[in-house]
């Protein structure tokens, strides 16, 4: 048996300058971190007399002889990808559901990509990783998506991941001052809009986009250079509420699904309670209103958005890890 754990991940600045329609032409820039709220898959290899070699359990439950049977997209390209001949059986759970923003499904991808290898008894590198799973969803599978969610997975903590034509990307760990992160930390309220949304819509927009939408990602991506600095330790922690402030009135200027009437009353009421900025996590369109604000104006800014159920974010370190391992008694 085999389990890897796989963080979610929280996106601060430069979302959508990682699509591929983008930094084909100028070079992507995000910065991002890992969080401790994790993606896990587990893999169990069985006999080889049961009846149905491949089960996965995951939203639903499939019974499958052959991998071309296998409904769930990203299982069935990876076991493509790895080979498996053999009955396995496939289980994954999550601390957050899917859809809202924290880029659950690249974590599973990249999960998955770390157990299989696992299985095969093989050590890759954090970037193999995230390559591997970002060829099986953007490549393969064909969704339009952008490549920082695999990164974050594959790595978590705090890094600037620049993104080059070729799809080369370089990582950049963002060299802070400790204190400064505990402080950020702090400084983070996560919102669930009670909404689980399709990105797909959404990207599909941003990667058809206009000179003038390509203009606000690049606007988005010049912001990240800023906070990566204001991290180091030069600047003020909480010039970091306005810049959010200002990327996501860029980021709505890009497509009108990317925020409601009912997710900018609710940021509105957060700005008037005292938070100093903020955005919708991901694509947009629903799952977490990320609001930045001062400890002391924490409580009058969660009074302010009830009922919405809210969550504190704290950084993870390791990236995707795989935390259990037990060698096949079959093989």
């Amino acid at each position: 048996m085999i389990i890897s754990r796989t963080p979610l991940r929280v996106s601060f600045f430069g979302g959508g300058t990682d699509l591929r329609s983008y930094y084909v032409k100028q070079p992507g820039h995000v910065i991002n971190t890992g969080i401790r709220n994790y993606l896990y898959v587990v893999l169990r290899e069985q006999a080889d007399f049961v009846e149905f070699p491949y089960r996965i359990n995951w939203s639903q439950v499939e019974f499958c002889k052959m991998i071309d049977e296998i409904q769930h997209p990203v299982v069935r390209e990876a076991y493509r990808m790895f080979g498996i001949d053999f009955p396995i059986e496939l289980t994954t759970f999550s601390d957050i559901p899917a859809g809202t923003g924290l880029g659950s499904s690249s974590s599973f991808a990249v999960g998955l990509v770390n157990a299989l290898h696992a299985l095969r008894r093989e050590r890759a590198t954090k970037y193999s990783l995230a390559a591997k799973a970002a060829q099986i969803e953007i490549d393969i599978l064909g969704r339009v998506m952008g490549r920082q969610d695999h990164f974050a997975a594959a790595y978590g903590s705090l890094n600037v991941y620049h993104f080059k034509s070729g799809d080369a990307v370089e990582v950049e760990p963002v060299f802070s001052v400790p204190s400064r992160l505990d402080s950020l930390e702090k400084h983070l309220l996560l919102f669930y809009t009670g909404t689980q949304r399709n990105a797909s819509e959404i990207l599909e927009a941003q990667d058809a986009a206009s000179p003038e939408q390509t203009a606000a990602l690049t606007g988005m991506a010049d912001l990240v250079t800023p906070m990566a600095e204001i991290l180091s330790g030069h600047g003020e922690l909480s010039d970091i509420g306005p810049m959010l402030h200002e990327s996501w009135n860029l980021k709505r200027s890009i497509s009108p699904g990317i925020s409601t009437a009912w997710i900018d009353e609710q940021y509105e009421l957060a700005l008037a309670a005292g938070a100093l900025g903020g955005k919708i996590l991901g694509a947009g369109g629903g799952g977490f209103l990320m609001i930045f604000a001062e400890p002391d104006r924490q409580d009058a800014v969660e009074e302010a958005l009830k009922p919405m159920k809210m969550i504190r974010p704290m950084f993870d370190t390791s990236g995707t890890r795989i935390t259990y391992y037990e060698p096949s008694r079959n093989r």
